[in-house]
C-alpha cells in the first residue's frame, strides 16, 4: 500500500511520536510511507525537502521519506494558530504530485486538512486516529476537534477508554490499534552515556524522580510538585526532573501558578527543567532516573510509560483508564491523582528497593504485548478494511 502518515509537530510528543514509529514499521513490513510534518524549522526550506537516514528530521531517524511542510509565524490566539496550521497542511498537500491509498492524520490539524481534501475530491481514505478527545473552551476549537472525528472515512483509537468515548459521544464503532516500544531503543542496560547526561543535566541527587511531558494542566503538574515537596521532607537529597512539554498550547498561566508553588514550597532548587530534550538523550534520561512518575489526569494511552518500563524503571501512575487497561497494582503504584497524598506515597513506596525490583520485574511481562510491528499490521488490516469497502 501506498500510505501518507501526518503529524502536527518534529517535536517528540505521544502522537508524533506514534507517528514516527508506525512509519518506520509500515516500511519494514514492505510498504511505500510518506511522513508529512509541519516544522517550524522548515520555514525557509523548500517546501518539498524530502529527509532520508542521512539527512533526518529533527528528533528521529526514519527509514522512510518525510516532508517538511513550513510552520510559519501564526497569530497569538490560538484559534489563529489552528486555522493557519491547517490550511499550511493544505496548500503543501495540494501541490504534491504523489497519490496514497491512505491519508492518515494523528490530530485534529492534519485531519481537518484531509477533510478539506476529500470533500474537493483531491484525496481518498481519509483515517484520523483519536488519542484522547480535548474540553475546549473555544467554540472553533470545538467544531474543529468534532470534524476531525466525524468526517473522516475511518477513526481509530489506541484505548478501551477512547473507543468506548467515541461510541457514546459520537457513534463511532472505532477500531483499536496498539502502541509499541523499541526495547532497543529504550533498554536498561547502560550505554556510557549516563555519566555525561547527569553533569549536562546537573542530576546529582537521590533518588531522582523523572516524569515526561512538561508543565501543564492535564500532566497534573502541580500535585505533583505538591507530592514531591512532601517526598523532599523524608528524601532530602531527591531530585525531579520534568522533562518535555512542546504543544501548540499556551499554559503559561499554569505554569506560573506551578512556579509560585515550588517557590513557596522552597523547592526550585531540588528541580531540573530541561524543556524539550534531545531525542537522543531520552533513553538515557530514563536510566539515569530511580523512579518514573505519571499522575497524568488525561492521557491518550501514555506512551511515555511503556518507555519507562521498558527502560527498567518502577512506574507511579494513576489508578484510572488508560493505564488501567495495560496495569496493574503489582505493575505499577497506581494512585487517586487527586491526592497529593497518595503521589507522594506512591513516589516514596516506588523508591525502595525492594518494591521497586519487584515492580520492574512484574511490568515487563507487558512489553511483548506492545510492538511496533504488530500496531503496524493492525493498522494495515484498518487500512485494507476501509479501501476494499470503497
Amino acid at each position: 500500500m501506498k500510505i501518507a502518515l501526518l503529524t502536527y509537530s518534529t517535536k517528540p510528543r505521544g502522537s508524533v511520536v506514534h507517528t514516527w514509529e508506525l512509519a518506520n514499521a509500515l516500511h519494514h513490513l514492505g510498504h511505500t510511507v510518506c511522513v508529512y510534518a509541519l516544522d517550524k524549522g522548515a520555514a525557509s526550506s523548500p517546501q518539498h525537502e524530502e529527509v532520508d537516514e542521512i539527512a533526518s528530521p529533527p528528533h528521529r531517524q526514519l527509514a522512510c521519506p518525510m516532508r517538511l511542510i513550513p510552520a510559519r509565524p501564526a497569530p497569538d490566539d490560538i484559534d489563529g494558530l489552528i486555522q493557519q496550521r491547517i490550511q499550511e497542511f493544505v496548500a503543501a498537500l495540494q501541490q504534491e504530485s504523489d497519490r496514497y491509498d491512505v491519508y492518515h492524520a494523528q490530530d485534529c490539524i492534519g485531519a481537518n486538512a484531509l477533510v478539506q481534501l476529500k470533500e474537493r475530491g483531491q484525496v481518498h481514505h481519509v483515517v484520523r486516529t483519536v488519542h484522547h478527545v480535548e474540553d475546549y473552551e473555544s467554540i472553533y476549537l470545538q467544531q474543529c476537534q468534532d470534524k476531525s472525528i466525524r468526517l473522516p472515512d475511518l477513526c481509530l483509537c489506541v484505548s478501551d477508554r477512547w473507543q468506548q468515548a467515541l461510541r457514546t459521544d459520537y457513534n463511532i464503532d472505532a477500531p483499536r490499534v496498539v502502541n509499541g516500544v523499541d526495547q532497543q531503543r529504550f533498554s536498561p542496560a547502560l550505554d556510557g552515556s549516563e555519566t555525561a547526561l547527569k553533569t549536562a543535566y546537573q542530576l546529582t541527587g537521590h533518588p531522582i524522580y523523572l516524569t515526561v511531558g512538561g508543565i501543564e494542566p492535564r500532566k497534573n503538574s502541580i500535585r505533583l510538585l505538591e507530592a514531591f515537596a512532601q517526598v523532599q521532607a523524608q528524601q532530602p537529597q531527591a531530585q525531579l526532573i520534568i522533562a518535555g512539554g512542546a504543544t501548540l498550547f499556551d499554559y503559561q498561566p499554569y505554569r506560573e501558578q506551578f512556579f509560585q508553588r515550588a517557590a513557596a514550597l522552597g523547592i526550585m532548587d531540588a528541580l531540573v527543567l530541561p524543556g524539550v530534550i534531545p531525542d537522543a538523550d531520552l533513553p538515557g534520561m530514563y536510566r539515569c532516573a530511580d523512579v518514573f512518575c505519571f499522575p497524568s489526569i488525561k492521557e491518550g494511552w501514555g506512551l511515555v510509560v511503556l518507555e519507562a518500563i521498558a527502560a527498567g524503571l518502577p512506574v507511579v501512575t494513576a489508578n484510572e483508564t488508560p493505564f488501567t487497561e495495560f496495569l496493574t497494582s503489582e505493575q505499577a503504584i497506581l494512585v487517586n491523582p487527586g491526592s497529593v497524598e497518595q503521589i507522594a506515597q506512591g513516589m516514596l513506596a516506588a523508591s525502595e528497593p525492594k518494591r521497586s525490583h519487584a515492580l520492574v520485574e512484574q511490568s515487563r511481562g507487558i512489553l511483548a504485548r506492545y510492538t511496533w510491528e504488530k500496531s503496524a499490521q493492525m493498522h494495515l488490516q484498518a487500512y485494507q478494511s476501509l479501501v476494499h469497502s470503497h
